[in-house]
């Protein structure tokens, strides 16, 4: 078995804190202390994806995501860091205010290409005829998909199983629940309890696609990092449950009920959750696993998102 190398950009490990909410007891492994302005589960997967940029010596990074993408604002800051380019194809309108996520990546000096939702569907291709257009001007662009999420870039969560098991012994932890946005994560963690040795339950909570959709990408990124690494396992998808119907007001909106949840969490617990994200993901795990006990056995997993809370503000407020 191969094993990709990686830089080191991430404040790791990330701790594991018991939390008390609604009289339940669980515990919550806090990715949103990976870094400040790299906060959040997508610097894990940069750290493999900008070590493979760096090795091919790339000018610039593009990638792609709405006009608050977490992954974009983290991409931005490890590129101005690593002292490349970066470039943000964002489905959104060029006229907003600039805020949150999308305030951080004007501050790291990103390029930013504004597309329609339309236009976004066609994403990889741009991202690709560009790259190809700067190849003409002898400059080379690394291609970063939605997320991180590739056959490399779920190493990210491959090491956090790892991490996970020599940080706790896991008794009587179930499982991990997690919002799942374009799968790296939990196709990562999927294959890191493989290789791991870990037989623990995986939850995504989906925030965009359908749930058809995300199982399909989820396998697939696996099954590619399986042959590019030379891995002889056996993913055992058993062991994944998608969670479904939690974004039905859409990836950008986020329902009323939902607001008020990250409210009530932050006053009792002085954790923040983000409206796209956690807070989804969290309306779910409280859903299924803290209402009517007095302890989860299911490790909910903030993978971060602060900077996502700002842009809705005015809904906060109310």
């Amino acid at each position: 078995m191969q094993i990709p190398s990686r830089l080191k950009l991430a404040n790791l490990p990330t701790p594991i804190e018991q939390v008390k909410f609604g009289g339940t007891s669980f515990l919550i492994k806090r990715d949103d202390y990976t870094g400040t302005e790299l906060s959040g589960n997508k610097i894990r997967k940069l750290e493999y994806l900008l070590k493979d940029a760096k090795m091919k010596k790339a000018d610039y990074v593009f990638t792609c995501g709405g006009d608050q993408s977490n992954h974009c604002r983290a991409t931005a800051i490890a590129a101005a860091k690593l002292g490349v380019k970066s470039r943000l194809y964002l489905w959104g309108k060029a006229s907003q205010k600039a805020t949150g996520n999308l305030l951080m990546d004007n501050l790291a000096g990103a390029e930013t290409v504004y597309m329609s939702r339309k236009e976004y569907t066609d994403v990889i291709s741009v991202m690709d005829s560009d790259a190809r257009k700067l190849s003409e001007k002898g400059k080379k662009a690394y291609v970063i998909p939605p997320g991180g999420s590739n056959y490399l870039g779920i190493w990210g969560y491959v090491n956090f199983i790892n991490e996970l098991k020599q940080q706790n012994d896991l008794n009587g932890v179930k499982g991990i629940l997690c919002a799942n946005g374009s799968g790296g994560t939990v196709a990562g963690m999927l294959l890191g309890s493989a290789l791991f040795g870990l037989n623990l339950k995986i939850f995504g909570v989906n925030v965009i696609g359908t749930a058809s959709e995300m199982k399909e990408a989820i396998g697939s990124i696996i099954s590619e990092s399986l042959t590019k690494f030379k891995i002889d396992s056996e993913i055992n998808y058993d062991n994944f449950e998608l969670l479904d119907g939690y974004s039905n007001e859409g990836y950008k909106h986020t329902a009323p009920e939902k607001i008020d949840l990250i409210k009530e969490f932050a006053s009792e617990s002085g954790i923040i959750l983000d409206p796209t994200y956690t807070g989804k993901a969290f309306f779910a795990y409280r859903e299924n696993f803290l209402i009517g006990r007095k302890r989860s056995n299911i490790l909910f997993l903030h993978t971060g998102g602060l900077f996502g809370v700002f842009p809705k503000a005015g809904k906060f407020s109310k």
